[in-house]
């Protein structure tokens, strides 16, 4: 396990036990996340993108209502992700409402529907769940490199479609992110990134059509 991985471990235990779960069962419950999240089809929804969501939501966590339910979404919000399928956020959510103790100190609907909103990524009339999509979607922001190490692994995720049907696919998808009239729900979010993202996501686009 790397160090990155310990330090999640670490951090995903901790706030079990903060929120009601018994100290025997988040062993088990951190392998069985491992473990979905290192499937070898994940080259992009892993636990690297787990991380980085993590390091905004600890830049930002003073700016939260209920940093528990939205640390606990995070780790479980891709926890199902199969790329053929459109429910995976539904799954998602369910799952991780299911692996809550009966007795726990968060609210399981406000887990549901951060999980959800991942899906669509619209703006949300609680704001706590508006920095978890802007957390989720930082790496369209990315320097360019990255964000076509990003555009790659995505790529890799969706293999099974020849590209004559994967690239109008993708470029559907971004061009949603485009005619909404902001990518980020946040106004910080927004101030840094939305420039670049757009950018990014334009610049993908040319290349899938051209």
């Amino acid at each position: 396990m790397s160090k990155k991985d310990m330090n999640l471990k670490e951090i995903f235990s901790e706030l079990l036990l903060k929120i009601g779960f018994d100290s025997s069962d988040i062993e088990k419950k951190w392998l069985d996340l491992e473990k979905a999240y290192s499937k070898k089809s994940r080259h992009y929804h892993n636990l690297t993108h787990i991380s980085s969501m993590i390091e905004s939501f600890t830049a930002y966590h003073a700016q939260l209502k209920f940093p528990d339910e939205i640390l606990f979404s995070i780790f479980y919000h891709d926890y199902i992700y199969v790329s053929s399928k459109k429910d995976n956020e539904l799954k998602s959510a369910e799952s991780a409402l299911a692996v809550l103790p009966a007795q726990t100190t968060v609210n399981r609907q406000l887990i549901f529907d951060a999980i959800c909103a991942t899906q669509q990524h619209q703006h949300n009339a609680n704001e706590d769940i508006n920095w978890m999509i802007d957390f989720d979607l930082k790496i369209l922001a990315s320097d360019w490199n990255a964000y076509q190490m990003y555009a790659e692994q995505i790529r890799k995720e969706y293999r099974i479609y020849p590209d004559f049907l994967y690239k109008p696919g993708r470029a559907k998808a971004l061009k949603h992110f485009l005619e909404n009239d902001s990518i980020f729900q946040t106004n910080e979010f927004r101030d840094l990134y939305e420039e670049k993202a757009r950018f990014n996501i334009e610049k993908e686009i040319l290349l899938l059509t051209s």
